[in-house]
């Protein structure tokens, strides 16, 4: 039986990888140590969704509460398994841009050198496993804030003969722009992901990503859009508009879906790839537009403040052009919408009894 390790196999698109691979018949290694209520405080734990992992999949599912800076543990986890792992998805990163301002080292070590760890362990012990990480859209900066930008009643918007009109594609540049020190990490760890298909002739993907959303996102103040939104509007919380007078527009796409690509690069993979991904023009909303979705979903209004101060390096506009990966994996198709990923995270946090 083929073996896929998951980083960060409790969090959203971790944990969404578990079931995706779990169903294809795969033995799942899952790492994750919980960094996220470090990170975010005991209320974005991911421990509720780590148990229902191993409740639900039993000696399918085999834990590791690892530490991905932890090079001895890493390498000896590989070593155990070798050439038995098929698949390493990578999803295991502190997220946040304020966070990585507060503590620099911890995401930089996190993000860059946990990566480089991921990467050399799987050179030594299955190189040729495919290896796929999720990046950001937060590597290209701020420069698509110079973007000929409109400013419409519910949001800001690009031309439609501008050549981004359908959103972003990877060749725009990285270089030249204010990127957050998150998104600083993010590009190191992408840049290394490449080197490692390009230079060791290894099976390696960076899916710069979007807007990532699900059911199963633990979502907190300082990451988690669109669940943290919505865990407002039900419990009545305020709720913060950081800037660009909430106009700001997101791509937002669903953890199945995004994970389902995963799977798609791994039946055919590539050296060294990289796509941006996201919800494109078929899935996107500004700020504005999610809260009116939000409220309706709810039945009740946000309560929430604005304010001038727009998050540092954060984007105004940003659209994921998805058509590299679509000519290079033409039968992937969304499942989602923005309104279904809507009414899936209401749901999923009811039955969490957040209310």
């Amino acid at each position: 039986m083929s073996t896929v390790v998951i980083t960060g196999s409790a969090g959203l698109i971790g944990s969404e990888s578990v079931h995706f691979f779990a169903e294809k018949g795969f033995n799942i290694v899952g790492i994750d140590n919980d960094m996220r209520s470090f990170f975010f405080g005991e209320s974005a734990s991911t421990k509720w969704n780590c148990n229902l992992l191993q409740e639900k999949y039993g000696d399918h599912y085999q834990h590791y509460n690892i530490d991905i800076r932890d090079q001895e543990a890493i390498e000896n986890l590989f070593k155990q398994y070798s050439s038995d792992i098929t698949l390493i998805v990578h999803t295991a990163a502190q997220p946040s841009h304020d966070w990585a301002a507060r503590d620099p080292h911890t995401d930089f070590t996190v993000n860059a050198n946990g990566t480089l760890v991921l990467l050399e362990a799987t050179r030594q012990y299955c190189p040729k496993a495919v290896f796929i990480f999720t990046s950001t859209n937060k590597v290209y900066g701020d420069t698509p804030n110079f973007l000929p930008l409109q400013e419409l009643e519910y949001r800001w918007e690009i031309e439609e003969n501008n050549k981004y009109y359908q959103g972003i594609d990877e060749s725009m540049t990285i270089d030249n722009s204010k990127h957050s020190l998150f998104g600083a990490s993010k590009v190191a760890a992408d840049i290394l992901v490449q080197e490692y298909g390009k230079y060791f002739d290894m099976k390696t993907v960076s899916f710069r990503g979007g807007c990532l959303t699900g059911p199963n996102h633990s979502g907190a103040k300082l990451h988690g859009f669109l669940a943290y939104l919505m865990k407002c509007t039900i419990l009545g919380d305020a709720y913060t508009i950081f800037g660009y007078q909430g106009k700001q527009v997101r791509d937002n796409i669903h953890s199945y879906d995004l994970v389902n690509t995963f799977y798609h690069f791994y039946q055919n993979p590539r050296c060294g790839e990289v796509y941006n991904i996201g919800g494109s023009r078929h899935s996107n909303c500004s700020m504005l537009e999610a809260i009116s979705i939000c409220e309706n979903i709810v039945g009740k209004k946000l309560q929430y403040n604005y304010t001038e101060d727009n998050r540092s390096g954060d984007h105004i506009w940003y659209i994921s052009d998805v058509s590299k990966f679509r000519s290079h994996y033409p039968t992937w198709e969304y499942k989602y919408n923005l309104q279904n990923i809507l009414a899936e995270i209401y749901y999923a946090q009811l039955s969490r009894k957040m209310i």
